[in-house]
């Protein structure tokens, strides 16, 4: 399982060091696409094949699927993990999810997701706030 919270710098040539807990779990292989709420997804490659099978699955006839398929499937890159654990961060990802110097990777579960650290911050603090309300809320749905 991915879990956690860890700070990382990208270099001047892309090059961003996966913390070693995720390179451990997610092989010498991934792939990195645009996320939801401002940053970027990783997966590993089996978490991928499923992801972009289900989505690969879904009607053709609608807008909104033919739309998020392009989002997510057009801007994924598999990408190596070189064998000091770093990636390389291709520049339209980069920009995508307004990354600079100093990034935050996170682990939820079954994928990493890169910040930029500003963004992260302040996504975390609202967020926070809301914890007692969003707990409430999934309790009733019955996921917690």
């Amino acid at each position: 399982m991915l879990i956690g919270e860890y700070t990382h710098t990208i270099d001047d040539k892309n090059r961003l060091s996966l913390p070693v807990k995720f390179r451990q779990e997610m092989g010498k292989k991934i792939v990195v696409t645009p996320g939801l709420d401002g940053c970027l997804w990783i997966f590993t490659m089996a978490q991928w094949k499923s992801i972009s099978e289900k989505l690969g699955e879904s009607s053709m006839l609608s807008a909104d699927t033919r739309s998020f398929n392009r989002y997510m499937l057009g801007g994924a890159v598999e990408v190596d993990v070189d064998t000091i654990g770093r990636i390389l961060v291709p520049d339209f990802l980069k920009d995508r999810a307004n990354l600079k110097t100093k990034v935050v990777l996170i682990g939820v579960q079954s994928r990493v997701e890169i910040w930029n650290e500003k963004s992260w911050i302040e996504y975390k603090k609202v967020v926070e706030k809301q914890a007692d309300s969003l707990a409430e809320k999934l309790g009733q749905v019955g996921i917690l």
